[in-house]
């Protein structure tokens, strides 16, 4: 009850609009891939909300252990159908067949720092791929515009490290030990007015192309293919981010 009643706040706040949804087949297991916003987790409820009233779709997501840490949210976010984001549990929801979402940024996609708005930042992170190819899963890249608007971004993990107090977690290794090397900061924002709620922001949402992993079948250890796959899905995803801007700029 509490989460329909959120994502129904949700949709009058934000007025998303859904591009592409025909793409989404509820009777073929897929690996959602998708760029993460900065503090994205209100656009994540709006996708899930979508695929369920639309399509029957139950979304699992894999969520960052961060969550999991703090008490009442770590509910909340185990009712969106979230699990801690590790090989184990993704490996688990596709022996069910399960619909699946994940972010490969993380979290350091979600504390993104001044000028990083829509970059996909992925690192070496290879697992999602592999594990779509042994299971012979459909990866669906979609892509979120609007949510980075909602914020003006102040001071962001790299100024907290050039700070004399990042300065000492630094030398001492705290930060390192911790705080992946000062990346988990959580950004300082302002949104409405001098509050960091988020301003009310159009959401725009595009469903990418399906990609069939079948034909990779046997290859989940060879690094040159998880390379050109990552490539491929990061590209369809970086595509899909620029045509909604273009949709935005011609709908204002």
């Amino acid at each position: 009850m509490r989460l329909r009643w959120a994502n129904q706040a949700l949709r009058w706040y934000f007025a998303p609009e859904y591009l592409h949804l025909e793409r989404v087949d509820p009777r073929r297991p897929t690996l959602f891939v998708g760029n993460h916003s900065l503090y994205g987790v209100l656009d994540v409820l709006l996708f899930a909300d979508l695929l369920y009233r639309e399509r029957g779709i139950v979304l699992r997501s894999l969520a960052d252990r961060n969550h999991f840490k703090v008490p009442v949210w770590r509910d909340f976010v185990a009712q969106t159908g979230a699990v801690l984001g590790t090989r184990a549990n993704c490996a688990a929801l596709m022996r069910r067949g399960e619909h699946i979402l994940v972010f490969p940024g993380g979290a350091r996609e979600v504390f993104k720092h001044k000028g990083e708005a829509y970059q996909l930042i992925w690192k070496e992170r290879f697992g999602f791929v592999q594990l779509a190819i042994e299971h012979g899963y459909t990866v669906t890249p979609y892509a979120t515009v609007g949510a980075e608007e909602a914020f003006d971004l102040l001071l962001d993990s790299a100024d907290y490290m050039n700070t004399p107090l990042g300065r000492y977690l630094k030398r001492t290794g705290i930060a390192d030990r911790y705080l992946r090397g000062g990346e988990e900061f959580p950004p300082i924002v302002r949104g409405l007015g001098l509050t960091p709620v988020p301003r009310p922001e159009k959401l725009y949402f595009s469903i990418g192309r399906p990609i069939d992993m079948a034909r990779y079948r046997g290859q989940e250890d060879d690094p040159d293919v998880l390379r050109r796959v990552r490539s491929r899905v990061g590209r369809s995803l970086e595509q899909l981010i620029a045509e909604l801007r273009a949709h935005r700029a011609r709908a204002k």
